[in-house]
């Protein structure tokens, strides 16, 4: 059996301390890796079905593979189940994430969270570090258009984990992400939390289509079901 608890890594960074750690639930009888900054709980591998379905739902949305593939960037790193589920795609060509801690990219490089086989193993993807707000906000975005651009960093469009993002989800700051998408290239965005409607019809501005999916699964630790939701829009094409 492990150890019941251990901190993997503590660093602090410009926006505050951020952690992984490994506990073990012996109710469970597993493992869990969890990512928080300061205390806030930010993700853990025991929870991973609406991380998985931004990568699966988005791709699907792109319709067909084109024969060279599918350029796609994730914002936000965390454990790397969204990268990795995009990875699992034949479709992809290359996939960049993009994360502002490098602590978190570090965990990767050095192989502390437990994907198997890790992201870095896959010639296809690049991690880097950036803030992925500034990059989307900028002329030369992410340095070519993409097919899809899948995003999981902040809790919710209106509960974030720092401010400087909380411009992105205004219908400006929507019209600079859609610059970098090609067309009928598609945004998927993560939200702990129901749909939001307000949220969806600002998304229906800037975009052709615009929808959300939920995402139940369930939840060992209370025995219930808990439900999230991963927004999706598709540029005019």
């Amino acid at each position: 059996m492990s150890r019941l608890f251990e901190e993997l890594d503590y660093q602090v960074t410009e926006i505050g301390a951020v952690s992984l750690r490994r506990r073990r639930i012996l109710s469970l009888d597993m493992d869990v890796f969890e990512v928080l900054l300061g205390e806030e709980h930010l993700m853990s591998s025991l929870f991973t079905a609406s991380e998985i379905a931004l990568a699966e739902r988005g791709l699907a949305a792109l319709g067909k593979a084109p024969p060279d593939g599918w350029d796609i960037v994730v914002g936000g790193l965390g454990l790397g189940y969204t990268a990795a589920a995009v990875l699992e795609n034949p479709g992809v060509r290359k996939l960049e994430v993009v994360d502002l801690l490098a602590p978190v990219i570090e965990w990767h490089e050095k192989r502390l969270v437990p994907l198997d086989p890790p992201l870095l193993a896959d010639k296809r993807c690049t991690l880097r570090h950036a803030d992925f707000f500034a990059l989307a906000a900028s002329e030369d975005g992410f340095g070519a258009p993409q097919d899809a651009i899948l995003i999981d960093i902040d809790h919710t469009p209106d509960w974030l984990l720092d401010q400087r993002s909380g411009s992105f989800y205004s219908e400006e700051g929507l019209s600079q992400l859609a610059r970098h998408l090609k067309p009928g290239g598609v945004m998927g965005l993560w939200s702990d939390a129901l749909a939001d409607e307000a949220f969806i019809a600002r998304m229906s501005t800037v975009f052709e289509t615009a929808w959300s999916e939920p995402v139940t699964f369930h939840n060992p630790l209370q025995d219930k079901p808990f439900t999230q939701t991963v927004y999706f829009a598709r540029k005019a094409g």
